[in-house]
């Protein structure tokens, strides 16, 4: 037996074959990458870039313009010699990434193809507690059917769908544990979604915790990629989404960022988890409406049970702005409980930056001063730890705009595994 017979009898059937695709499919993914990070590039600085061959960009790059990831663009001059290449740039309008996302007083749905554009979006006024999570995830999956079927009209593939949701999550099933502003305990999200909606097992559904995903994309926004970060939700209910040296902070149940559930007053208020005291209770949104606005704290027409959060936030700007008294000293007094609150994060984390979500976010400058003097009077190492305390700027949509930017990314980390769009499909025009 020749020596690389015996090799290859040695490597076992099929091995040769199966290290061949699993080094294309990594190649597929630094090639993809580097057009995401460096493009528009040609071939010939693609291949320069990675230390692949010509011929093997070549390759990859016609099975990547194939499967709807890259196109062409207009042709550059690479060097001072030779005939000038195309460029090449992400595509993404073939494929889709569908976010939703469930609050306690609404449901928003988001879809994005893989350059970041909107596809579409929608957002409904909806009071899951209430409702329960039957009816709750029934009208999720309507709404969520809108888009699917848009983006299928227009000849879009969606890669998978990101969920958010207000509490602790198991992301091996997609499984709400515990949810206390919402009332589920055990709703399995994730498998209820999937059979409203029919979809087939290729593609993902990703339920994971909305402060985890709204962190996410608050970090992958151009300009705010901060290796340490802790993005806090402003809505009934407050959570922490913790990035950690540049991961997310899950620990080791996947149940890590309650931080409204954090006891400040042992002689509070009941918090809806049914302990005394916590955070959420000082400076959750309904907390903000009952101290600031307290005439809006009514579930009648026009209190604040009627009203999308971001209608609340609205209002409470716009009397803060005004110069109400009683908006004023409230959101003082929500920004003092606020600084108490980030202290522990600070104390324990030493984040570089705390981005502020939600009603937060619209509010920021009545609320900063107050928090900001108490942060500083409890950081135990002074000024140097305190981080950089700073408003999100996607506001209320971004757990919706994380849970869609988790199916982005596990596109770019394994293109193979979308199907090439079928022979003679229309390949859809730009997007807004």
């Amino acid at each position: 037996m020749s020596q690389s017979a015996a090799g290859a009898a040695a490597r076992g059937p099929g091995r040769a074959p199966a290290d061949q695709m699993a080094v294309r499919r990594a190649n597929l993914v630094r090639v993809l990458g580097e057009v995401r990070s460096a493009g528009p590039l040609s071939r010939a600085a693609v291949a320069r870039h990675t230390g692949l061959t010509r011929a093997t960009v070549s390759s990859l790059v016609a099975e990547l313009i194939e499967r709807g990831l890259l196109r062409e663009t207009d042709f550059q001059q690479d060097g001072s010699v030779g005939r000038p290449g195309r460029r090449l740039e992400i595509d993404g309008r073939a494929v889709a990434a569908l976010g939703l996302e469930v609050n306690s007083r609404y449901l928003a749905a988001w879809s994005t193809d893989l350059a970041g554009g909107t596809r579409q979006e929608r957002r409904l006024v909806h009071d899951a507690t209430r409702e329960g999570p039957e009816r709750t995830i029934r009208a999720l999956a309507g709404i969520a059917a809108e888009l699917l079927d848009e983006a299928r009209a227009a000849g879009a593939h969606t890669a998978g769908v990101g969920v958010a949701v207000p509490g602790p999550v198991d992301a091996a099933d997609g499984s709400v544990r515990a949810a206390p502003n919402l009332g589920w305990r055990d709703v399995p999200v994730a498998r209820l979604l999937r059979d409203l909606l029919g979809l087939p097992a290729e593609v993902p559904v990703v339920v994971d915790n909305e402060a985890n995903l709204a962190a996410l994309a608050e970090r992958g926004r151009a300009g705010s990629r901060a290796a340490d970060l802790v993005y806090v939700t402003g809505e009934a209910g407050i959570g922490a989404g913790i990035v950690a040296d540049g991961g997310l902070l899950r620990g080791a149940g996947g149940f890590s960022g309650e931080l409204g559930h954090l006891q400040v007053d042992p002689a509070g208020e009941r918090c809806a988890c049914g302990r005394t005291g916590c955070l959420e209770t000082k400076v959750g949104l309904t907390a903000a409406i009952r101290t600031a606005a307290p005439d809006l704290a009514a579930d009648g027409p026009g209190g604040a049970g009627a009203l999308d959060p971001k209608e609340l936030a609205a209002e409470l700007l716009r009397r803060a702005t005004e110069g109400d008294p009683r908006a004023l000293g409230g959101l003082d007094e929500i920004g003092r409980w606020l600084g108490i609150g980030l202290a522990i994060p600070v104390n324990l984390l030493n984040p570089e930056v705390i981005v502020l979500g939600g009603y937060f976010a619209t509010v920021a400058p009545y609320l900063l001063p107050a928090a900001m003097r108490e942060l500083r009077e409890r950081a135990v190492a002074g000024d140097p730890a305190v981080a950089r305390v700073t408003g999100s700027a996607l506001g209320f949509t971004a757990a919706v705009r994380g849970a869609a930017g988790v199916v982005v990314e596990e596109v770019f980390a394994d293109p193979a595994r979308l199907m090439p769009p079928a022979a003679g499909a229309a390949v859809p025009g730009p997007q807004g």
